[in-house]
């Protein structure tokens, strides 16, 4: 049986059935309802000396009129719509606005928002992450061949698993349409903080070169890099002796390793597809992902941002005020 609200006449029936000594089971056969219903209505309507038909229907239906019918209200939705607009994910606004505003919505009605405003030809569906499966190798192996001096990540220390400091760095880069250009992308383990660089191709030299550009601001919270086996990363240990850090390699094939690079990746790749002409992407465009990613709660993080947990800044304050 479902549950359904029960009537004046029920509750005074149970009230009647109770002073009789019946159980909860035999009441609810003769009310006609499930036993659970009959469970609830008296653990949720009585009063303090004890279950009383009148007092119990009084509970239930101030109860059910003052619940609110709406609890969000227009300027609610109109905040919502602005931190999509600023590329958050529904989960990451719902737990945002939970811990932030005290505001309880779930992911799911804000998906549906979406999905109806998409349906009116609205836009917000297009701030949505769009998640594509992904091919798996099977069986293969490494023809790239191999890097002089790598040390392997099972050389690593276990602190760095345990992301309880600032300065362990993980790489990799993303190639654009036609394999003209190529962007390099340095995501840090504990803050997840994410940095962005374009070089014109894969060569090593090129590749070096930005990744140490964008850690020279950083270069106190530089202690270790993992890439994988590219060889755009064959000045490896020109990187760390410049940097005064530790290089290490993945496994071959292995991106789990380096899962937050490759998640971090994913979301890059939103705003430049693979599809996409990286010869186009500027310096004004990468700022602008860089922005956008690293101001953006995360879970993970206890819905603080990766410039929160790195350097302190709240964007909050001005996103939405």
């Amino acid at each position: 049986m479902r549950y359904t609200q029960l009537a004046e006449e029920q509750r005074y029936q149970i009230y009647a059935l109770m002073k009789a000594g019946h159980r909860q089971t035999n009441i609810a056969a003769v009310v006609g309802v499930h036993k659970s219903t009959i469970s609830r209505e008296v653990r949720r309507n009585r009063g303090l000396r004890g279950y009383r038909p009148l007092q119990a229907h009084q509970l239930a239906v101030h109860r059910r009129q003052t619940k609110a019918q709406c609890r969000l209200t227009p300027e609610h939705w109109s905040l919502i719509e602005r931190l999509l607009q600023e590329d958050w994910s529904p989960e990451q606004i719902s737990l945002w606005l939970a811990d932030q505003r005290a505001i309880t919505i779930s992911h799911e009605w804000i998906y549906q928002h979406v999905l109806q405003d998409k349906a009116q030809d609205g836009t917000l569906y297009r701030h949505l992450r769009c998640q594509k499966a992904r091919k798996k190798r099977y069986g293969a192996y490494d023809r790239r061949g191999h890097l002089r001096n790598r040390v392997s990540i099972e050389e690593r220390p276990g602190i760095v698993d345990d992301r309880t400091r600032l300065g362990d760095w993980e790489l990799d880069t993303i190639i654009g349409k036609g394999r003209r250009q190529v962007l390099v992308s340095l995501t840090e383990r504990t803050s997840r903080l994410a940095l962005i660089a374009k070089v014109p191709n894969k060569e090593a030299e090129g590749v070096t070169h930005a990744i140490l550009k964008l850690l020279a601001p950083l270069s106190e919270h530089v202690h270790t890099l993992t890439a994988d086996n590219g060889k755009e990363f064959a000045q490896h240990e020109a990187i760390a002796e410049a940097l005064n850090a530790d290089f290490y390699f993945a496994h071959p094939y292995a991106s789990w390793e380096r899962g937050l690079n490759e998640n971090t990746n994913g979301l890059i790749r939103q705003y430049f597809p693979k599809s996409g002409d990286f010869t186009t992407i500027t310096q004004k465009d990468l700022d602008h992902v860089m922005h956008k990613l690293n101001n953006r709660p995360r879970k993970c993080l206890g819905m603080q941002t990766p410039n929160q947990v790195c350097f302190g800044i709240n964007p909050f304050v001005a996103l939405v005020s």
